[in-house]
């Protein structure tokens, strides 16, 4: 037996609560011995690329689940998605306005497009204001900031934003659709962490039914469906549906998983018969919500444009770090969170957790905060702005493609301000970047990241205490 298949069978045996992705949560679902269904594309099973039998009518059951005028199957995860729509929806060396806090696959699709990328960032909404800013997390994207963008930039060919976030923030999605089709552009959303809003009240309007053009869902992440198993919807007429699918096949690999391909059919039938399981589950979440409420030295993090399922904790008055929060869960309760940062920890919930599994959680946090509340050696608030996760404002000084070709060299992180990044450096999860190419290093920007190598977080991008930049004889500027 590999190591590796040895790691995964002693995890899976274990009693680890697995508060992480996939939403299938190692329990829900039917497909049994991938190796016994794991076929080619032979005779009567239809070819992803060219659907016209059972794969077309899969994806239509998927479509009419969604509510979705047409839907396909990406086997590449909501990264084939999100580059298949940005490839589809502008020219080579075209404009996109983007949300800075995307993930780092519209990041690579601009690049692979040699587009100009104008950054729209998020921020509290004005009737709420620091609402997320005083968790140091992403906010919303706002309508009003896509429509000035709009206004004062020409040749936009496409917005993307991401809603909800990592963090489970989700934009005015429809406000937004508004604006940006007013312009007579379409809006592509990245709807990777929502895929079950549309199947509870309790959970936010989904961004197909808002109106948006592009919606892409990663179903493994909160639904039961096996890693890799993601969704595209497309919709309306401001979109150029066939280029879309051209792309969807350059995206992805010619020889799609079969296995994967039957999860999702699963997942879509299992959805479709178990509605009344969305409901429990919400009624589980809600009390698990009702108990972390109360917490003193931790803080449950919350507000009105959330998705709920996601359980954020903060620690900035905690006297730790959240990588340290998630070591105590894993060491003391056994359980493995989603991700953890400087400021905050996550819980990815989904509909496959039992509602003893969520409890088992809740009092995990309520275990800790007693004894964290006892800690003579707490913040006391005074540090909540050294602690911010949020994006960070960037200087771009050329498109991602022309820093891709741009020779490069190392560079400590001590020595980097005022150069330009020659690569990617992101935090994983959740895969935003902290400084993409084109982009100047700033002091800020360094100090985070040596605040996230210091706790031992994965940082992706550095190396040996070095960035890589453009090979120059001085600062930039």
């Amino acid at each position: 037996m590999s190591e590796l298949l040895k790691r995964l069978k002693e995890y899976a045996d274990s009693d680890f609560l697995p508060m992480h992705m996939p939403g299938h949560k190692r329990r829900t679902g039917s497909i049994g011995n991938p190796f016994f269904i794991d076929i080619t594309e032979i005779e009567g099973f239809d070819n992803l690329h060219h659907a016209e039998g059972l794969l077309l009518e899969a994806q239509k059951r998927a479509a009419a689940l969604y509510r979705s005028e047409e839907t396909h199957y990406l086997v590449g995860g909501s990264t084939a998605g999100i580059l298949a729509a940005v490839a589809g929806c502008t020219t080579f060396g075209g404009k996109i306005l983007m949300a800075r806090n995307c993930h780092k696959s519209a990041y690579h699709a601009a690049m692979l497009r040699g587009l100009e990328t104008v950054y729209i960032y998020p921020s509290d909404p004005p009737e709420y204001p620091h609402i997320y800013s005083r968790w140091g997390i992403n906010g919303q994207i706002l309508p009003e900031d896509v429509e000035k963008f709009l206004n004062e930039t020409e040749g936009v060919q496409a917005v993307l934003i991401t809603s909800p976030t990592y963090d489970g923030v989700v934009s005015d999605v429809r406000a937004i659709a508004d604006v940006v089709h007013r312009h007579g552009l379409p809006l592509i959303v990245d709807e990777a962490h929502g895929a079950h809003f549309p199947f509870s009240e309790y959970f936010p309007e989904d961004s197909v039914s808002c109106g948006a053009d592009v919606v892409i869902h990663s179903l493994h992440k909160t639904l039961p469906a096996l890693t890799q198993s993601a969704l595209i919807h497309i919709n309306g007429p401001l979109v150029d549906r066939k280029r879309i699918r051209r792309y969807l096949t350059v995206y992805q690999t010619s020889s799609p998983s079969y296995v994967l391909m039957a999860g999702m059919d699963e997942c879509v039938e299992w959805v479709e018969t178990h509605r009344e399981v969305f409901d429990q589950y919400a009624r589980g979440l809600e009390h698990v919500r009702n108990m972390l409420g109360g917490m003193k030295a931790l803080h449950l993090m919350d507000g009105p444009h959330m998705d709920r399922s996601k359980i954020l904790v903060s620690v900035k008055d905690a006297g730790i770090s959240g990588n340290e929060l998630h070591r105590l869960l894993r060491e003391n309760y056994s359980i493995e969170l989603e991700m953890a940062c400087s400021s905050y920890v996550c819980a990815l919930t989904s509909v496959a957790d039992q509602e003893e599994e969520l409890f088992r959680l809740g009092r995990a946090f309520l275990g800790l905060d007693e004894s964290l509340s006892r800690r003579s050696d707490r913040w006391d608030g005074s540090q909540e702005a050294e602690i911010s996760d949020g994006v960070l404002p960037a200087r771009r000084v050329c498109t991602l493609l022309e820093a891709e070709e741009h020779e490069k060299e190392w560079c400590l992180l001590t020595e980097a301000a005022g150069r330009v990044s020659a690569d990617f450096v992101t935090l994983y999860p959740p895969g935003i970047p902290i400084l993409a190419p084109g982009e100047l290093a700033e002091q800020s920007m360094l100090r985070r990241i040596g605040t996230y190598i210091r706790e031992g977080l994965e940082v992706n991008g550095v190396s040996r205490g070095g960035i890589l930049v453009w090979k120059e004889d001085k600062p930039y500027g």
